[in-house]
Formats: C-alpha cells, sequence, structure tokens
C-alpha cells in the first residue's frame, strides 16, 4: 500500500479501483467563472443565454468538469512525487453538469508495464469515470501516467 509519501507503480495492480473521497459540488458562480474566462458558450456564461441553447438551462463546460476531475485525481492516486502524465484517450463527456451537481471519480486500474525508458518509473493506464450525485457517469475517459517505483533509483 501507500506510505506516507504516497503511491508507487508497485501499488497499481490491474483491476484496483480506487474512489474519491469526497464530492466536489459544482455551484453556479465558479460555473460562470471558469466559462467566462475559458469556454464562452452560450450555456455555460448566463442562465438567460442558457435558455435558447440545446441544453436549456445554465451547464458547466466540459473543460470545468475535467479539470474539477483532474483535482479529485490527483486527490485519489495521490502519485508519490506526482507522477507524470502521458496520454489521455477517448475524452467523452457523457451528460452535462449542472450546478448543484456533486462529482467524484472511480480509477480503475486497467494496465501497467515497466517503463523501458526508466528503470525508476512504470506506466499505469487506467480508466476514469467522472459520477455525479444520482452514480451517473458525467465524463469518462483512459490516461496513461508513469509513476516512480519504490526504492528503485534512477540510472
Amino acid at each position: 500500500m501507500a506510505g506516507d509519501d504516497g503511491l508507487y507503480f508497485e501499488d497499481m495492480t490491474v483491476g484496483r479501483i480506487l474512489r474519491s473521497d469526497r464530492a466536489i459540488r459544482m455551484d453556479t458562480e465558479r460555473i460562470v467563472a471558469f466559462a467566462r474566462e475559458f469556454d464562452p458558450h452560450p450555456a455555460h456564461v448566463s442562465e438567460e443565454t442558457a435558455r435558447h441553447t440545446m441544453f436549456g438551462r445554465l451547464c458547466a463546460s466540459g473543460w470545468h468538469t475535467g479539470a474539477t476531475t483532474m483535482r479529485l485525481i490527483f486527490e485519489t492516486l495521490r502519485v508519490a512525487g506526482g507522477g507524470a502524465g502521458v496520454a489521455v484517450e477517448g475524452l467523452r463527456w457523457a451528460r452535462p453538469v449542472f450546478g448543484g451537481d456533486e462529482l467524484r471519480v472511480e480509477i480503475e486500474i486497467l494496465h501497467t508495464r515497466l517503463s523501458r525508458s526508466r528503470s525508476d518509473a512504470g506506466l499505469v493506464n487506467y480508466k476514469c469515470v467522472t459520477l455525479n450525485q444520482r452514480d451517473e457517469a458525467v465524463q469518462e475517459f483512459s490516461a496513461t501516467i508513469l509513476m516512480p517505483r519504490r526504492d528503485v533509483v534512477p540510472g
């Protein structure tokens, strides 16, 4: 298991599922603030403009959902030394996120292998599903991260 300094490559076994310890509430003010700065789609910037979109009401940008997911992944995986992202594949926004929704993540380890170029690290491929308070998937993707190996010196 993880030591006080976080999880290592050796802690990641195929089939392991990690669940976030908390949910993050998506409040309307933060949805609007994020959208105004990064994704000013009419569905994201005001209740008024959102009424005239296919969503019919204000919803979070998918990129806001992604950023929130990233925070939850960081807290859930707790990779020793932070690790490094390598790839994200198959990003899918399954349903809109609305103000008041509470998001959490489930991470399933799909594949692991030692790095061919770094003796002190391994690659971990996982599936991440972001769920709302009704256990509905709102976002899904798979990712690969580089994780340090326990007690292996670079070389």
